[in-house]
């Protein structure tokens, strides 16, 4: 199994210590960041598309080039690209240039989005929210399997036989499509056969199971062959040296933004006690000491049989130093356990 990690950046006053993390700070951080996930032997940083003022990244690509030159191993992707509000010829574009300077290591992980501030900041109607997404990623497809296209679409330009560069360095990009938990997305990505991200951030795991089966269905019944299946379980993450540790450097900045977010969507503030309920062998957050992600790792990759699992640990202004120990305890102590685990299972 791939460990790696993502992010959105996250930018804002933390609320305990009212330390305030500005973009300008938290840019450079990130890169630092990048750096030492591929020091210690991660396998993907992701790195998300926001356009609030909440988040330091509306520019995925430009982040993931500056880090392509100072990384040597690790796959660079998105987190996700907002594909229904930007030019999939740009977007392949980029991220052929992200391929090109990383030596192979580019991935796009397209969505939706689950913000909507793209849309009229670009010039989009929120009605076309689904047909959007699904005319873009065909063409974003046909451009990355054909150097010259010719296309004509309803929300996009028309192209008659262009060639479109720098090729990747790549022979394809990687596309994963990065769903919520709605069934139309997972059915998408299953009959396209492109691996899937799945991001659990509440409930229990064990009830995104009937998700999961049905991408393996799907995918299964639209003639892809199964043994190719990709699929990445992305979730809040954070470890330190003990649970106690843990929990409590995480809740503040993680009780912040869920309740932020919570007010915009109709949901009740986060509670202590919710967190810790969800902290659970079995509950969504994989918030502990080393030996405790483990097993909430493996506990999902028996309901899942998942290929990547991705840990979203820099929520909030969780101070930077705090976010690099649990980066190096992600890369030395805890992905050595699970590789040793996937690969003897599989053997």
């Amino acid at each position: 199994m791939e460990i790696g990690i993502y992010t959105f950046a996250d930018v804002g006053n933390h609320p305990i210590t009212k330390k305030v993390v500005t973009p300008k700070e938290r840019i450079p951080n990130l890169i630092e960041e990048i750096e030492l996930a591929d020091q210690v032997g991660l396998d993907v940083f992701a790195i998300g598309e926001h356009h609030r003022p909440d988040y330091a990244v509306s520019a995925p690509s430009v982040v993931l080039g500056a880090a392509a030159v100072k990384t040597k191993q690790i796959k660079l992707s998105s987190a996700v690209t907002v594909l229904s509000s930007d030019d999939p010829v740009r977007v392949f574009q980029q991220f052929s240039t992200i391929d090109l300077l990383s030596g192979g290591r580019a991935e796009i992980m397209a969505g939706r989005g689950s913000f909507i501030e793209s849309f009229p900041l670009f010039g989009y109607d929120l009605k076309d929210y689904d047909e959007l997404f699904s005319e873009k990623l065909e063409m974003l497809l046909q451009l990355n399997k054909n150097e010259f296209i010719t296309w004509k679409g309803k929300h996009t330009q028309t192209i008659n036989n262009r060639g479109v560069y720098p090729r990747p360095y790549q022979n394809k990009l990687p596309i994963w499509i990065a769903v919520g938990g709605t069934p139309e997305s997972i059915v998408r990505a299953a009959e396209y056969g492109l691996p899937m991200a799945l991001a659990i951030i509440g409930g229990t795991p064990a009830g995104f199971v009937p998700h999961i089966q049905l991408y393996r269905d799907v995918y299964k019944k639209a003639g892809h062959d199964i043994n190719k299946l990709q699929l990445s379980i992305n979730s809040h993450t954070y470890i330190a040296d003990d649970s106690q540790q843990a929990a409590d450097e995480f809740f503040p900045p993680y009780a912040q933004v869920m309740t932020r977010i919570g007010k915009e969507r109709g949901w009740p503030p986060a509670s202590r006690q919710q967190f810790d309920a969800s902290l659970s062998p079995k509950g969504s957050l994989l918030v502990g000491s080393p030996q405790q992600v483990i097993d909430k790792i493996l506990y999902e990759h028996e309901l899942f049989g998942h290929t990547r699992f991705l840990a979203q640990m820099s929520l909030g202004a969780l101070p930077h130093d705090k976010m690099m120990h649990a980066i190096e305890l992600l890369g030395t102590k805890v992905a050595p356990a699970i590789r040793k685990y996937t690969i003897s299972k599989k053997e």
